[in-house]
């Protein structure tokens, strides 16, 4: 996937032990404000990809994402397929995830950053969005997600993956809370004590 799209972002150059966390699909009172919780136990700062739907629902918690030095990006407004959505209509998706992030008080970086949901692009999608926005996708795939994962796995998979410079994926959502409430303080706590700084991207 890199080479098929090497204007997007996979992971980072570093020149020390930095991690970038990434949390997608929120926010949402159950699971956001533990996220915020553990993140400042360790002094970490991340990257959270919203559904625009969700900023509608919750901008009191997105606001308080900015408000503790993190980062809100886009994840389209309704979390929609890129294989199964027309290049226009997505853009328009991107967009209305957009305006929402601006409302909240979204804080500005050189480039507005977007994640495709499920990691689903095509040339074409690409083509149209990245005037505008820079992609970012991963080098670490927690599957927080997958309930047929026990917490343990998904923990010890994480912790193999992740080297200097990986954009870790993990989520802040309902389907991926069992997972996650397990594994996020023992990822954080590890890499910490590893002399590991995690940044926003």
């Amino acid at each position: 996937m890199p080479w098929l799209f090497p204007k997007v972002w996979w992971r980072r150059p570093v020149q020390d032990k930095t991690i970038f966390l990434t949390f997608d699909d929120g926010p949402i009172p159950e699971v956001t404000p533990f996220v915020l919780q553990q993140l400042a136990q360790h002094q970490a700062k991340a990257t959270f990809f919203c559904v625009g739907e969700n900023l509608v629902r919750h901008p009191e918690i997105a606001r308080q994402v900015l408000a503790q030095g993190h980062l809100l990006a886009n994840h389209t407004h309704q979390h929609v397929k890129a294989w199964k959505t027309s290049p226009q209509a997505y853009l328009q998706q991107v967009h209305q995830c957009q305006a929402e992030l601006e409302k909240v008080g979204r804080n500005l970086s050189d480039k507005k950053l977007f994640r495709p949901p499920h990691g689903q692009l095509t040339r074409q999608h690409v083509r149209i969005l990245s005037p505008e926005y820079q992609i970012v996708m991963w080098s670490a795939l927690t599957y927080d997600f997958d309930a047929t994962l026990s917490p343990e796995k998904c923990l010890a998979k994480a912790l193999e993956i992740i080297k200097p410079g990986a954009v870790v994926v993990l989520h802040d959502s309902l389907k991926a809370e069992r997972n996650l409430r397990f594994v996020l303080p023992r990822l954080l706590h590890h890499f910490s004590g590893l002399g590991y700084a995690f940044k926003t991207l």
